[in-house]
């Protein structure tokens, strides 16, 4: 439980440094070195995720299905095009 613990900590961490990389581009706009950022910080995102998914702390036939269901809300709920 404490490696459970853990992962999730760093996954908090992780998601907040996530926030921080986009409140940067809302405030200075997109370069290079901003989309390295947000890249480099949803790696780490990315990275947690599979450790919870290896650990069996959640599942990935799960996740994938809750990959697909966010994907339809946003067909309705947003503006974004081509999902």
């Amino acid at each position: 439980m404490a490696e459970t613990t853990e992962i999730l900590n760093i996954l908090q961490e992780e998601c907040a440094e996530v926030i921080q990389a986009v409140a940067k581009i809302h405030r200075f706009g997109i370069d290079v070195h901003s989309e390295e950022r947000l890249e480099e910080e949803l790696g780490d995102v990315l990275c947690m995720i599979d450790l919870l998914v290896e650990k069996c702390v959640i599942s990935d036939s799960k996740l994938n299905q809750a990959r697909k269901n966010k994907r339809e809300k946003l067909k309705t709920w947003s503006k974004i095009k081509n999902l």
